[in-house]
């Protein structure tokens, strides 16, 4: 069985891709920008606070599928500038320090937005 997970951005259906999915009892949920309501990008030039809106917003797609970030298994965490990464894993920590997923933080080139210095992917079970 499978379950696409919308979050309302027009990105989507240009793209063709859901923010999230749900599949034989788990949730991918695609890489994650620090995106506001309003679509422009949030904590400009801080990669704590960018990481930290990401992963509350992570926290309401596992929700609509489902999921809570307990039933995370796996985080992947992409900047741009790798030097900032404790910064990235300080956010991590704040929600998955007794949870303990396996992570992966990777150094990536720029992303479409300069303004977007992270994003994050996960995996959760249902």
């Amino acid at each position: 069985m499978r379950k696409n997970i919308s979050s309302g951005s027009a990105w989507e259906a240009k793209i063709g891709y859901s923010r999230a999915v749900v599949a034989n009892g788990l949730v991918f949920v695609s890489p994650t920008a620090a995106t506001g309501p309003d679509g422009k990008i949030a904590g400009k030039g801080d990669v704590f606070a960018q990481t930290k809106l990401i992963l509350q917003k992570v926290g309401e797609v596992l929700a609509d599928a489902g999921s809570s970030y307990e039933n995370v298994v796996q985080t992947k965490i992409y900047l741009t500038d790798i030097s900032k990464w404790q910064e990235a894993a300080k956010a991590n920590a704040e929600f998955f320090a007794d949870i303990r997923p396996a992570l992966g933080i990777f150094h990536v080139k720029p992303f479409v937005d300069p303004e977007i210095l992270v994003e994050v992917e996960i995996i959760a079970f249902v």
